[in-house]
């Protein structure tokens, strides 16, 4: 079922769920929200959100978005440098470098890596970073936005006009990616050119490709906006589980409230 996320504080609903999916053995999905405890922290660092997808075969990508999840907590709650979007790139990173020591420390683990996709809200400003194909879509009234971009073979031949971005969803070669935490020299996240300011009644899905995949966009904006978070989660993963469930599934809904 799905997780209110405990106690947050006042101004957002959370809610979060993941499913194994129907043809997988294991989950490869990792995802978090957090806060600090004190109100004087809460109010410097505000919340975090983030899902991450690994890959890397069969523990080697559970172990990848383990670690990517727990390094961009660690490094946004002990080395906070006043600047969020700072900070969340930092901790990615963090994140890569930190993949890429447990693979060499764990030689069977060789080629792992994870998308990952993490978001913090401070005072209603929305700052973001994100490296993969899991996605942060933004609900606001009747309309569903993408913030993320893919980093993916077909995202990139939708970005150079070869690809028709409603023709994608579809594509066969879709969930080859381009950049992965632990992939690669350097890493470089996706973030928004400035804060983005969020409204009462705004909604923000964070969900791996086990749901965006199945689940259609205009799918996924009615279902959030017609339910409160945690339904919400449970239907939307009950949807791309009849559609066959082809991948782990994870989901993470934050609803800006009073």
């Amino acid at each position: 079922m799905a997780v209110d996320c405990k106690n947050p504080k006042p101004g957002i609903e959370a809610a979060s769920l993941t499913d194994i999916g129907l043809q997988r053995t294991n989950n490869e999905d990792s995802y978090l929200y957090w806060e600090p405890d004190s109100d004087e922290e809460f109010r410097r660092k505000g919340r975090l959100a983030i899902v991450a997808d690994g890959m890397g075969g069969y523990e080697g990508g559970q172990e990848a978005s383990r670690v990517a999840v727990e390094t961009v907590r660690h490094v946004y709650d002990n080395d906070f440098v006043d600047d969020a979007q700072l900070t969340l790139i930092a901790a990615f990173e963090s994140a890569h470098q930190n993949i890429q020591r447990y693979a060499l420390e764990h030689p069977q683990f060789y080629g792992m890596g994870t998308t990952c996709t993490a978001l913090s809200i401070i005072d209603r400003h929305l700052y973001f970073a994100h490296v993969g194909d899991s996605r942060l879509y933004l609900v606001r009234g009747e309309t569903i936005s993408r913030l993320t971009r893919d980093h993916s073979y077909v995202g990139r031949l939708v970005e150079t006009g070869l690809v028709r971005s409603e023709d994608a969803e579809l594509h066969p070669q879709r969930h080859i990616l381009t950049a992965a935490l632990g992939s690669g020299k350097d890493v470089i996240p996706h973030v928004p050119e400035q804060p983005l300011l969020l409204e009462k009644g705004d909604t923000l899905v964070l969900c791996t490709d086990g749901l965006w995949g199945q689940v259609p966009d205009a799918e996924l904006a009615r279902v959030v906006q017609a339910n409160a978070p945690s339904d919400a989660c449970m239907r939307l993963v009950r949807i791309a589980l009849e559609h066959g469930g082809p991948d782990n599934i994870t989901v993470l809904i934050l609803r800006v409230s009073d």
